[in-house]
């Protein structure tokens, strides 16, 4: 256990009681290293599988609530659902989603800034919980027989709330066991949450759809609340807190983004301690490659996300072979553009490792996005086998660079040279590009909604043309890069230190 005085921190770190169960069982009496790091990498992969679970019930729905209704508000009717039947139902759900999506990124600035000076595991369950209650509740609405468009407002608003804090501290955790040696590969294996959490809550949401629409809320929410319970009993946050001493034989690589990071993050935190200090909000800006990156996810995620909430209303809209898909089928089909984001997020990861370039790697994706958008919406219609082959790739292509920017990219830059050690600012960064990406995120949707309404081609034309301008976001990244692997990161850093001094950043709050 580590207690803690100093008057920058807010809380005293202790150690989680289901690890003092565990130990009970080691001979020991003490868990090693990399059995941490293994509890570390499961629990937090399973834990935002749980808060991606959890946003599917709403795209999945979608299709049943803005059916005609037939007059009838039983809770058997799946004929639609007040006040989403009318006309103005898929605006009514983008403005609900934009609601979601708003308070989220405002959120993730919050919580960034709040994860970088609470306890980590108490901070993580209740952002879990809460997310298990207000998903919960959008579904009792079902049951209640709820019409009011202000309710679904609120609930939604709340759970976006609730839904912000998971992503900076599983992030921070992570990034507090992991060094930089193959990051890329082991964040996007770990990335992979994101589509399989998409995966998982399509099922349960599509497969608990028949017994009326208020079961798809009602599931993953209980799967999130029991999920939230297991991390609050065993999450180690940090080494400090459980006593961890890692094995001084690894080895640390350094890697290149925007600047050389030539020092061993978790290295120097091991033998040093932990830097208490928590680095200011506008500080962390300052760091070099994150208002590129931030900007760029702005973007990118504006695309992912409009995926996320509506490609199965958008199948089940669209004749694929000459007929039209049940809302059960099109939600099925649609879980294929999450399996490939896992691939696109590996793929991500190693080649960003190999050649040792992050923007590189995100621009390549992003630009090939283009291309795949458009064989999509051209040829997706043509026949059910195409539309899989075609579906696949755009979810490579889509969720490859946000998972590598949104994992391996904000922990790189969470601990950037710059911070001194640092090891305070993994929240904080990781929500500023996280945050941004999420104004995007809350955007796309409800631009969908309006959108969607007059032509699905000026919806594909919007996407293309957002990804567009995220990869020209990271041009002068990827020069840089560029430069580095053909010159080398000794003339590239002389030539930026000359042009371009950066004082270190050192300042709190």
């Amino acid at each position: 256990m580590a207690s803690w005085t100093s008057s920058e921190f807010l809380y005293v770190e202790i150690k989680p009681p289901g690890i003092h169960f565990l130990e009970r069982f080691k001979r020991s009496g003490k868990l090693s290293f990399k059995q941490y790091q293994a509890m570390v990498f499961v629990l937090t992969f399973i834990a935002y599988i749980a808060f991606h679970a959890t946003r599917k019930p709403n795209s999945i729905v979608k299709g049943t609530l803005s059916k005609p209704s037939t007059g009838h508000f039983k809770a058997t009717d799946q004929g639609g659902w007040a006040p989403f039947d009318g006309p103005d139902g898929t605006a009514l759900l983008g403005q609900i989603d934009l609601a979601f999506l708003s308070v989220y990124a405002v959120g993730m600035f919050v919580a960034g800034h709040l994860g970088d000076r609470l306890d980590l595991r108490t901070f993580l369950t209740i952002g879990m919980i809460g997310t298990g209650v207000f998903t919960a509740l959008f579904g009792v609405a079902f049951w209640a027989n709820i019409h009011s468009f202000y309710y679904f407002l609120a609930i939604q608003t709340l759970a976006g709330w609730f839904q912000s804090i998971g992503w900076p501290c599983v992030v921070a955790v992570l990034g507090n066991w992991f060094d930089k040696k193959r990051r890329g590969v082991i964040m996007g294996v770990w990335s992979a949450h994101t589509s399989i959490g998409n995966i998982i809550g399509s099922l349960i949401a599509t497969g608990l759809l028949k017994f009326g629409w208020g079961w798809s809320f009602v599931g993953p929410a209980l799967l999130i609340t029991f999920l939230g319970v297991v991390v609050y009993m065993f999450l180690p946050v940090n080494p400090p807190a459980v006593d961890a001493e890692r094995n001084g034989t690894e080895v640390d690589s350094t890697m290149i983004l925007g600047d050389t990071i030539t020092e061993s993050f978790l290295s120097s935190r091991m033998s040093t301690g932990f830097d208490r200090r928590a680095v200011g909000f506008l500080a962390a800006w300052k760091i070099p490659g994150v208002a590129p990156f931030a900007f760029c996810l702005f973007f990118t995620k504006l695309v992912s996300y409009t995926f996320l909430y509506w490609l199965p209303f958008y199948v089940s809209q669209t004749e694929i072979g000459g007929e039209h898909l049940s809302q059960e089928t099109s939600g099925n089909l649609s879980t294929l553009f999450d399996v490939g984001g896992v691939v696109g997020g590996i793929l991500a990861g190693y080649f960003s490792d190999q050649l040792d370039g992050r923007a590189i790697t995100a621009g390549g994706f992003i630009y090939l996005t283009i291309p795949a958008l458009f064989l999509y919406r051209t040829y997706g219609h043509v026949s059910m086998t195409i539309n899989i082959i075609l579906m696949f790739t755009a979810g490579v292509f889509v969720n490859g660079p946000y998972a590598l920017i949104t994992t391996a990219v904000a922990a790189d830059l969470g601990t950037h040279k710059s911070l001194k050690g640092n090891a305070r600012a993994l929240a904080t960064v990781t929500a500023i590009i996280d945050g941004t990406g999420s104004v995007g995120a809350a955007i796309g949707p409800v631009l969908t909604g309006y959108i969607a309404a007059i032509s699905w081609d000026a919806v594909f034309y919007m996407l293309m043309t957002a990804a567009l301008i995220s990869g020209l976001l990271l041009t002068q990244l990827i020069i840089t890069e560029v430069k580095t692997l053909l010159y080398g990161s000794s003339e590239v850093d002389e030539v930026a230190a000359s042009s371009e001094p950066r004082p270190p950043i050192d300042v709190l709050i």
